[in-house]
């Protein structure tokens, strides 16, 4: 006669088999994440614009008499034929631009700085620049140097554009039809993903607080006023004559991540380039609207766009920005800040869940 299994034999059995089945969950999630990993970045854009596009599908699922999937595809439409088309198509003239920039940017410049009439001329117009005569040559090396660099990416990056096209269009087919698949099942899936988290109903339901908002904010503080500043200052050198506005306006959209002078990095150098080839009115004018209405914007636009949302540090945003372009290519310009609020609301929900363990703020002195 088989005796009964002893409490302690029982639990020993019950670790065992669920730690079989957390290496299990484990193995398998990584080997799917390994074989998924090159749709990783479209599912991630996929729930970014599916959260910004929820209010407008759910207004059409009233609309069309509670007929979700049909409102799911008016709203793919939509996106599609108001935002992927047209930005696809100004993304084609900025690399084309890129590529003429490129090829004429670098020539010019050297030209310039190697002929001691130019030379001479500019310093003329621009005493400022007088300490620059000593260090001729190694400004121009150096020039060279930088145009050859960027030069030498803008090209790669436009082959690479050309070589991608059919990847290109599979993630876009990836990314609209994960879009389809959250808008119709997109509450379901976050609880469902919610149940598996060990963690209180009330800190699920504000890590998603947190998220959205801190996402929200920085997509608002980044994306849209990167694109307002771009947008004016291409303005500003279209009316001003300087050739190529949309690359130009693209870059400083970038570079308006970075406080107070990421758009300058850009148009204190052509107002310089006005100076020295005698546009003086221009110039000033240029540098007037550059310095007066886009370099104010962020002031302006960034409380009336944010609002009441949360505000992550400009520093996160910049190195989630950059690190996002380092690691995403174009589309980190999204990402990265996405990254950074997990970042900040992974370690807020620690603070909260572990407040019993951590000793009080310390009050740190002022220098």
């Amino acid at each position: 006669m088989n005796s009964q299994p002893s409490r302690s034999e029982v639990e020993q059995r019950e670790k065992s088999g669920k730690l079989t089945v957390i290496l299990l969950v484990v193995g398998i999630t990584l080997l799917f994440l390994a074989m998924i990993r090159s749709f990783l970045v479209p599912l991630l854009l996929a729930g970014v614009f599916s959260g910004m596009c929820y209010p407008l599908f759910r207004g059409l699922t009233v609309r069309l008499g509670a007929r979700p999937r049909l409102a799911a595809i008016v709203t793919l439409v939509v996106v599609l034929f108001l935002v992927i088309v047209p930005v696809s198509l100004f993304l084609g003239i900025v690399v084309s631009q890129a590529l003429r920039v490129s090829e004429t940017v670098g020539p010019w410049i050297d030209t310039q700085l190697r002929s001691p009439d130019a030379l001479d001329l500019l310093l003329a117009r621009i005493p400022q620049l007088e300490w620059l005569r000593p260090y001729q040559d190694q400004v121009v090396a150096k020039t060279g140097e930088l145009a050859g660099v960027v030069g030498g990416f803008l090209v790669t990056s436009v082959a690479s554009a050309t070589r991608g096209t059919a990847s290109f269009l599979l993630d876009l087919f990836v990314m609209l039809y994960a879009m389809f698949f959250f808008f119709v099942t997109g509450p379901t899936l976050l609880a469902r993903m919610l149940y598996y988290l060990p963690l209180p109903p009330t800190d699920e339901a504000r890590m998603i607080d947190k998220f959205v908002s801190v996402t929200r904010a920085t997509l608002k503080g980044s994306l849209v006023i990167g694109l307002v500043q771009g947008m004016l200052a291409g303005l500003g050198f279209y009316v001003a004559g300087i050739p190529s506005v949309a690359f130009w306006g693209t870059v400083m959209a970038v570079l308006s991540i970075i406080p107070a002078i990421g758009s300058g990095l850009v148009w204190v150098p052509a107002v310089i380039y006005l100076f020295a080839t005698g546009q003086a009115i221009t110039a000033i004018l240029l540098f007037v609207w550059c310095a007066a209405v886009v370099g104010t914007v962020d002031n302006f636009m960034r409380p009336w766009l944010i609002g009441k949302d949360t505000r992550m540090p400009d520093l996160l945003i910049l190195l989630g920005t950059l690190g996002g372009l380092i690691l995403f290519g174009a589309v980190g310009f999204i990402i990265g800040p996405i990254v950074a609020a997990l970042f900040v609301t992974a370690w807020d929900i620690y603070g909260r869940v572990f407040q019993s363990y951590l000793p009080g703020e310390v009050a740190v002195p002022r220098v």
